[in-house]
């Protein structure tokens, strides 16, 4: 071979290879701003579905559903347990360093992301998909709506925590009429009472139990929704206003007309659902766990007696009568340092995770969405299905702890415990409206 051919045949050779070299290169950006290569686009998504149960099952099944219709995304989905997820995503707020997509909680996690500029907004796949927007029920987004029309999570989860379940074949047996205001109420404890029947289970050795399940329906029907947001933000109402006493008022009157098993303060939650699915209790006031836990932990014979309405109505109060306390759970939110087509391909995930089939989906496995879906009856239990159905046509009003700082619900908790043991109503208003006074100062 002559010299100059074989030089010629060296450098078409090193020209292909450099080419080669420079066709990998991809100007695709991962989350985190880096190039990636083969035109991959690297996401990360954090959850805290890592169970075994069939919600979390079922929320897994649809990021696996989104990594098969995106071959071209390299997904690093991260499950992590209930237990250590708020540490975690706190350690990596602290860097800076959030993943693409990640569950987030309503309330003060949520505010507190959205103040450090950690979260942006995911409006347009919402306004991109105007009919699964609409289909969410009323206050929904209200945890989530940082600024007018701006939306940072649509949630994939509900909390519901002042239902009134109730044991239909001691209703029958003893006569009684299942309440529907506070006076039937007091009437169906007191006959409870005189034939050697609990008349609400309780378990708030843990005491968040009563203030989450009790206080706020109380509250909320006495003091109306509106007062309750002003006191939080101490703008024109106080905890110790009279409104407010005599919402604690009706909580003491169930104290002393003995509505509660002995030692209340004493046994958990758990605890307390066992006693009243055994039958030694006519009613429970509790929240969408229950549900989840009963349906673990009961017979169906015990089942088939358990029945679902709402806490009764207390007259002359200015809120509304059928209401349950709740609002928005977690839902997936979107990291501000997600940009160009990872954040295209992030809100598809997100709708993915949270959009109609995932809603109608998760509420199948017997877990409240804050969707407006039809469910098959046949995949839930009876009682599941019945408590879907009554939160969607019930009016949500705010749990206390979901709004007050973390000093005053501590102290509405304990001041709780100490109303069951005899403690004084005014002073325990006193010291809330103190502790929620400190933290609306500036």
């Amino acid at each position: 071979m002559r010299p100059q051919r074989k030089i010629g045949l060296v450098l078409l050779m090193m020209t292909l290879i450099l080419a080669a070299c420079g066709g990998g290169q991809s100007s695709n950006q991962t989350g985190s701003g880096s190039s990636t290569s083969e035109e991959k686009v690297k996401l990360t998504v954090w959850h805290n579905f890592a169970g075994d149960d069939l919600r979390a099952q079922t929320v897994r099944s649809f990021i696996d559903q989104f990594a098969a219709e995106h071959p071209e995304v390299t997904l690093d989905a991260q499950a992590i347990p209930t237990d250590g997820y708020r540490q975690r995503l706190s350690t990596v707020a602290a860097a800076n360093e959030m993943p693409d997509v990640f569950l987030v909680y309503a309330g003060s996690q949520s505010a507190e992301f959205h103040q450090a500029n950690l979260i942006q907004p995911i409006t347009e796949i919402l306004d991109a998909h105007p009919e699964w927007r609409d289909s969410f029920l009323d206050g929904a987004f209200d945890p989530y709506e940082f600024e007018e029309g701006q939306f940072y999570s649509a949630p994939i989860a509900m909390s519901a925590t002042s239902m009134l379940f109730y044991n239909k074949a001691l209703f029958e047996q003893h006569n009684v009429e299942v309440p529907t205001t506070w006076d039937e109420l007091m009437t169906a404890i007191n006959t409870f009472n005189d034939n050697g029947v609990t008349p609400i289970a309780l378990g708030n050795k843990a005491p968040w139990v009563a203030q989450s399940t009790i206080i706020g329906a109380i509250a909320d029907r006495v003091t109306g929704t509106d007062w309750f947001v002003n006191a939080v933000a101490q703008q024109g109402a106080k905890f110790t206003d009279p409104e407010f006493i005599e919402a604690l008022g009706y909580f003491k009157q169930l104290v002393d007309n003995n509505a509660f098993q002995e030692g209340a303060n004493s046994i958990d939650n758990t605890q307390a659902e066992q006693y009243f699915i055994q039958g030694n209790a006519a009613m429970m006031i509790s929240g969408a766990w229950t549900l989840t836990n009963l349906a673990a932990s009961a017979t169906e014979e015990q089942m088939k007696d358990i029945e679902v309405t709402v806490v009764p109505a207390i007259p002359e109060g200015r809120g509304e009568a059928n209401t349950i306390t709740g609002g928005a759970g977690g839902g997936m939110a979107l990291s501000s340092r997600t940009e160009g087509k990872a954040k295209e391909l992030a809100l598809e995930l997100i709708y993915t995770m949270s959009g109609p089939e995932a809603q109608k989906a998760i509420a199948e496995s017997n877990s409240m969405v804050m969707y407006d879906t039809e469910i098959d009856e046949s995949k839930v239990t009876p009682l599941y299905y019945k408590a879907f159905n009554l939160v969607k046509s019930s009016g949500i009003t705010p749990v206390y702890d979901a709004y007050l700082s973390a000093e005053a619900a501590e102290v509405i908790n304990n001041g709780l415990q100490e109303i069951m043991m005899g403690g004084s109503v005014e002073e325990v208003a006193q010291r809330l409206q103190d502790a929620q006074a400190r933290s609306a100062t500036p």
